[in-house]
């Protein structure tokens, strides 16, 4: 097969996975989070093969492990975080109100200065920008609800995805055999290699940041409810949980703290411990953990990411947020051994390799 209909060969397979992709997206959602669950566990399945124990046996131990823990937490913390979310819920306008009778001293100063015809441009700016913002995320939140959170995808999600993931896990190294040996053979060194890069720039991001957020919403969460802050296990679990995003967890989470702080409290202590949780979660996310846990493997800038997250969701719902970085991950290697390559060829060096051989 000549090089032109190889290129077409793989051009037309990544388009028909996408197609497929985006018309199965309603029902992909157990068997993409069994996957992602299997692939998180595989290092665990492998260390316990390699103690002695078998394959079938290392899963069930693992999963009914893993499944008991996810399934005790949620019990553990839902009865608290409702609570906080409705506690939270009236909260927050009374914050919005005490803001806006801060800053209004400064507006109104401002409209004093500016005159009319730039006061109108900039109001019919900011309420058209305003709609075409309330009705992409509106868009986006109806996307995420028929993918991920209707009640049919929701049952699915939790009969479906512990028997997926037993299975893809127990049987992982032979799926991975299988693949390789579909590979075209003069081509599998360098798809081996390239796939090793993408498992590399996963794992990094998905295992290694993964433990980062659960460190950081622990150390949130029991700081600001150590500290009396109202809603503060909530706002700490979030601001973890979002920490995968560079200093997007931490500045979030300390606005919110900050702002129910003082609201809260009259003292100045309380609001500075409040911040100082922030500023030490930070500081040891970006000097001890990230170094530690994810190293520089991941090679996803945030921008990416985030892009990736919001474009996953639009597209394919709560399938598509689970897929975002991953996916992510793999155009980011292909990109890059693309740029490789251009880099060596003539198109760059303007030199054929012919001429030079030639030459030397």
């Amino acid at each position: 097969m000549s090089r032109d209909r190889q290129s077409l060969f793989w051009i037309a397979g990544i388009v028909a996975f996408f197609f497929a992709l985006n018309a199965l997206s309603s029902v992909l959602l157990p068997f993409v989070a069994g996957m992602a669950v299997a692939y998180f566990l595989d290092p665990v399945a492998d260390g316990l093969e390699r103690r002695g124990l078998s394959r079938t046996l290392s899963t069930t131990v693992i999963l009914l492990s893993f499944f008991v823990v996810v399934a005790w937490l949620i019990l553990l913390l839902i009865p608290v975080l409702q609570t906080q979310i409705f506690e939270f819920a009236h909260l927050l306008p009374k914050i919005l109100h005490a803001a806006q009778a801060y800053i209004q001293p400064y507006l109104e100063a401002l409209r004093s200065e500016l005159p009319p015809e730039a006061l109108d441009r900039a109001r019919d700016f900011v309420g058209d920008f305003a709609g075409r913002a309330i009705k992409w995320v509106t868009g986006v939140i109806a996307n995420l609800w028929s993918g991920g959170v209707a009640f049919f995808n929701l049952l699915s999600l939790i009969l479906i995805t512990p028997i997926v993931a037993f299975y893809l896990l127990r049987d992982w190294d032979l799926i991975i055999a299988k693949l390789d040996s579909w590979l075209p053979r003069r081509a599998a060194p360098v798809i081996r290699e390239q796939l090793g890069a993408i498992d590399s720039t996963i794992a990094g991001f998905v295992r290694g940041q993964a433990t980062v957020c659960l460190v950081l919403a622990l150390i949130y969460g029991i700081g600001l409810t150590v500290t009396g802050l109202k809603s503060g296990l909530l706002v700490g679990l979030g601001a973890g949980l979002i920490s995968f995003i560079p200093y997007l967890g931490a500045g979030i989470g300390m606005i919110v703290g900050v702002g129910i702080a003082l609201f809260q409290y009259s003292e100045l202590a309380p609001i500075i411990t409040v911040a100082a949780i922030f500023v030490f979660g930070q500081t040891l996310e970006s000097y001890i953990l990230t170094p530690r846990l994810v190293g520089d493997r991941v090679g996803l800038h945030p921008v990416w990411i985030i892009f990736a997250l919001l474009a996953g969701g639009a597209l394919f719902g709560f399938t598509g947020v689970l897929l975002a970085v991953p996916v992510t991950a793999v155009i980011g290697v292909l990109v890059r051994f693309s740029i490789g390559r251009y880099l060596e060829s003539p198109l760059y060096t303007g030199v054929a390799k012919s001429s030079e051989s030639n030459a030397e």
